[in-house]
């Protein structure tokens, strides 16, 4: 899959694209991305409404990106992940992992493809808890 984003996928640009998903979703559907944990349910809410479209990856492979970009920031704001580039074996369909202090590796970006192929069976939220309780509290600071 071939995605072509601008400025490119890498560390220090997922948060852009996570702000311009955030701008997109509120002047198309006025979604209130807020960059909470409970804003989950409007990423997984929108990426259903892609799948009941008959929408592919391959589509809309940019926004979904991009939301997971979003995703990813949620792990960093709340529970202190950062930005890396995914392992080799695994960037054939990811190229960004979010990295979390315990040194586990999320991978939203896939998670949020997964829910569009996968619908319900794949929860994004249910993902987003289990790296925030396996890696502690969630800190409450956020970055704008």
């Amino acid at each position: 899959m071939q995605v072509h984003l601008n400025p490119p996928l890498e560390p220090g640009s997922a948060p852009r694209h996570a702000a311009a998903i955030v701008a997109t979703a509120a002047d198309i559907s006025s979604a209130d991305l807020d960059y909470s944990p409970e804003s989950i349910d409007l990423v997984e809410d929108i990426v259903d409404g892609f799948r009941a479209e008959g929408v592919t990856g391959e589509d809309m492979a940019e926004s979904l990106t991009a939301f997971g970009c979003y995703v990813g920031e949620i792990l960093t704001r709340h529970f202190g992940g950062a930005w890396r580039h995914g392992p080799a074996a695994h960037r054939a369909s990811v190229s960004l992992v979010v990295e979390l202090p315990d040194a586990r590796e999320c991978y939203p970006i896939d998670w949020v493809f997964r829910r569009l192929e996968f619908g319900a069976d794949v929860s994004i939220r249910d993902l987003c808890t289990a790296a925030g309780v396996a890696n502690g509290p969630p800190n409450e600071q956020t970055h704008e």
